[in-house]
């Protein structure tokens, strides 16, 4: 393989990263584990931060901002919204940040995240828990390839 490749769409490629948010809070980082690995232009990462990644080389160290818009969108009304606890199989784990998919009464499946839970009711918000924030993401390239037929073919790297 070339040492020589450029980000770009039907890439396998390894990063390291940081995110936070405006106030500098480590909201996740790769640093303890193995590098992050995605395939460049099937939407794996977060629309803002795979823009940024577009056209940079191994070893490539910036730091990426993205707004809401370009991350997990916009926070939308009607914000957290109560179920009863008996919607939920007993052992569900009923944890704040916890993501569950729902049906709409259209059919349409979408994922939640708990925000709250009582033995009575649990709130669920259809945004994501990080909708409205600032990414601050420090990004590391580590390795970049060529992706494989069977690759592109499912939208993402073989583990």
């Amino acid at each position: 393989m070339p040492d020589d490749l450029t980000i770009a769409d039907g890439h396998v490629v390894s990063i390291h990263y940081t995110l936070t948010d405006d106030t500098g809070k480590i909201l996740d980082s790769s640093r303890s584990q193995s590098p992050l690995q995605y395939l460049h232009g099937q939407n794996n990462l977060v629309p803002g931060l795979e823009s940024q990644l577009t056209g940079k080389t191994v070893s490539d160290r910036f730091t990426a901002t993205v707004a809401p818009a370009d991350g997990y969108g916009e926070y939308k009304q009607p914000g957290p919204q109560p179920l009863p606890r008996e919607a939920f199989p007993a052992d569900a784990d009923l944890r704040e940040g916890v993501q569950f998919t729902v049906r709409a009464d259209n059919g349409e499946i979408f994922p939640v995240w708990i925000k709250q839970a009582s033995d009575e009711e649990v709130f669920v918000d259809a945004n994501h828990p990080l909708a409205g924030v600032t990414l601050n993401f420090d990004v590391e390239v580590f390795s970049i390839r060529e992706a494989t037929p069977e690759e592109l073919s499912q939208g993402h790297p073989d583990r």
